[in-house]
């Protein structure tokens, strides 16, 4: 109980350094978004309820910038989308997210972030075709792998180069293949049983296709959203290790070291030492 109350205190007095960082990420260009889950003790119950922390990141290096990576975290005890509406109230830019329906509201005209753009992850995307690429229970779903490995071969001679450059090489090798996945899909949903795996996964690309095609068009988007996976990752290992915040107090102690022992890490930066 004592370290606890000691860690209460130490996230407290760091507060105003993870909530600088958040500020800073938000002046960023592009914005990643994930979330994940964070049992939290609920109060007189004994039990615990499913909290989650929200995770906001920005490296700019990928497309030729120079500004230090960093990731801030909020605790909620809500993933509803009017979390991530008053995380970024006001932000202007790309969020390059996964395809979670609560980011939809906050590209919406009338929450006043009318100026946010959604991109995007084909990481998730793909991960629907592999797993029945895997199973061997589908040639279209390994055709759509083999294709998509062509796509991060494009993004890899490109990665760190300026916007323009990278909007050139998508546009003579990525957009063709991208053309020719949504036709493989359209053509295979008409002749296949829509309760089906392969169905559910072509849905899922197909609905969300403007938001895919985005960065064949704009050189800051990534393919995918792994920058902000990699930071939520830690965050897993520590809640199994973990098992449960304390409360909500804690959770929120929580994201705000969390935000400075990773953003030190994402620099390189022995985080202990910092500190």
């Amino acid at each position: 109980q004592l370290m606890a109350q000691w860690m209460g205190k130490l996230g407290f007095e760091l507060e105003i350094m993870a909530d600088y960082i958040f500020s800073e990420v938000k002046k960023a260009e592009r914005v990643f978004a994930d979330e994940t889950t964070l049992p939290t003790l609920a109060p007189g119950s004994g039990s615990t309820k499913t909290a989650y922390l929200w995770a906001y990141a920005r490296d700019d290096r990928t497309f030729g910038r120079n500004g230090p990576p960093m990731v801030a975290y909020r605790f909620e005890d809500s993933r509803a989308g009017e979390c991530a509406v008053r995380h970024l109230n006001g932000y202007r830019g790309i969020l390059q997210v996964d395809g979670y329906a609560a980011y939809n509201k906050l590209a919406r005209s009338d929450r006043g972030n009318d100026g946010i753009r959604l991109a995007g992850c084909w990481s998730h995307c793909r991960r629907k075709f592999y797993e029945l690429h895997v199973a061997g229970s589908s040639e279209v779903a390994t055709a759509t792998v083999e294709r998509m490995a062509r796509l991060w071969q494009v993004e890899k001679s490109v990665r760190g180069q300026n916007p323009d450059t990278r909007v050139a090489a998508r546009q003579q090798a990525s957009a063709a293949i991208v053309a020719d996945l949504f036709d493989l899909w359209q053509q295979t949903l008409r002749r296949i049983s829509g309760k089906s795996k392969l169905a559910e996964a072509i849905r899922y690309a197909v609905s969300r296709r403007a938001i895919f095609e985005r960065f064949l068009t704009d050189g800051r988007i990534e393919l995918d959203s792994n920058i902000v996976e990699r930071a939520i990752r830690p965050q897993t290992i520590t809640r199994k290790n973990s098992l449960f915040a304390g409360s909500d107090g804690g959770g929120r102690t929580w994201a705000t070291i969390a935000t400075l022992l990773q953003t030190a890490k994402m620099n390189n930066v022995d985080p202990f030492a910092w500190l």
